[in-house]
């Protein structure tokens, strides 16, 4: 058993999130610890102008500030959990620019000083030899749900609500599926943030105020993505939320949540799972909870920190990497065959 430190920084922009787990990188996993660091206004605003950015120097920009909290919350991780060493980081970083139809992914962040500010081999690149190989590159998590959900009743769903939404499907005989059924919180937040100033629709309680407008949300959910099979994988700006425009705030809320709650709904699933249990910032809105299909659970339900998931599933991910175990499958990221995930970069 090894103690492993896990990293992420999602598509919410929120900030960072670090956890410590104690794993074999298999069926062994033990949850130690866990900090979230905001970032601030400015970190944000750097990240969100680099998002699908060409522009070199705004890359290199979103990295240092990437990087830096990244370190910051290594130390801050350490320091909650008493812990003096570790084997490994394992580090996502964060996504720019996602394009695996032309076999491109771009996640910022500097391993190599990562590694050697925190004395800690780092596991990092987790998506690009996936994406190369003609893989999704996403998700990830999915082989660490697995390994949580062990005694679970199958079928069983696991329902990732960041700023886009992914679910992992494990079906009786251990088989997996995964894919992103669509947005998550993404659009949702930037219209909460251009129409009220605040980053988020806290609690749900500007949706819970309008109405869903039925024609925009046809046309938000008349997109090709949706008929794609999958494994499939998105991209944060994937989606536009234009077709809202026209709506007053409240009303455009609701819609946007109808969007995320519909398209989960549509998720082309082998079979319908037994439970859906919710995870990111998404779980802590009630308008996406009750819409969502089944009896949606948060993950805290199964015991689970829902807000640490991801950051664990890294940690996981680094272990296997340690162990050169596969990480990604043909049926969670459409790779031709199970494939090692993340490069290492000692001190």
């Amino acid at each position: 058993m090894d103690l492993m430190i896990g990293l992420m920084s999602g598509t919410s922009m929120d900030g960072v999130d670090a956890a410590l787990l104690e794993t074999d990188g298999e069926e062994a996993v033990r949850p130690l610890g866990f900090v979230s660091l905001p970032y601030d206004d400015r970190e944000r605003e750097a990240i969100r102008s680099a998002l699908g950015a060409r522009d070199e120097r705004t890359v290199r920009a979103a990295e240092t500030v990437v990087t830096d909290a990244h370190v910051r919350a290594v130390f801050s991780l350490l320091e909650k959990t008493g812990t003096q060493e570790a084997t490994a980081i394992g580090f996502h970083g964060h996504t720019l620019d996602h394009r695996p139809q032309d076999r491109f992914t771009l996640q910022v962040g500097d391993a190599g000083r990562l590694a050697r500010e925190t004395a800690i081999p780092v596991v990092a690149d987790f998506r690009s030899a996936d994406v190369a190989a003609g893989g999704q590159g996403a998700p990830l998590a999915p082989v660490y749900h697995r390994a949580r959900l062990a005694g679970e009743t199958r079928p069983i769903a696991v329902l990732n609500i960041g700023g886009v939404a992914n679910v992992t499907w494990i079906g009786r005989d251990g088989a997996m599926l995964a894919f992103d059924t669509g947005p998550g919180n993404a659009l949702l937040d930037d219209w909460c943030r251009r129409h009220t100033g605040k980053p988020m629709d806290r609690d749900g309680r500007l949706a819970a105020q309008g109405r869903v407008d039925k024609g925009v949300l046809a046309r938000l959910l008349d997109n090709p993505y949706f008929a794609v099979p999958p494994p499939k994988s998105l991209d944060r700006q994937s989606f536009s939320s234009a077709p809202v425009e026209a709506l007053s705030p409240a009303d455009g809320a609701a819609t946007l949540a109808a969007f995320t709650t519909a398209a989960v709904a549509r998720a082309p699933l082998p079979e319908p799972p037994r439970r859906w249990i919710v995870s990111g910032g998404g779980r802590q809105n009630p308008v996406l909870m009750a819409a969502l299909p089944g009896a949606a659970e948060p993950a805290e339900a199964l015991g689970w920190d829902g807000d640490a998931l991801e950051a664990e599933a890294f940690a996981y991910l680094a272990a296997r990497r340690l162990k050169n175990l596969p990480s990604s499958f043909p049926g969670t990221t459409g790779c031709p065959a199970p494939m090692k995930a993340g490069r290492l970069f000692p001190p």
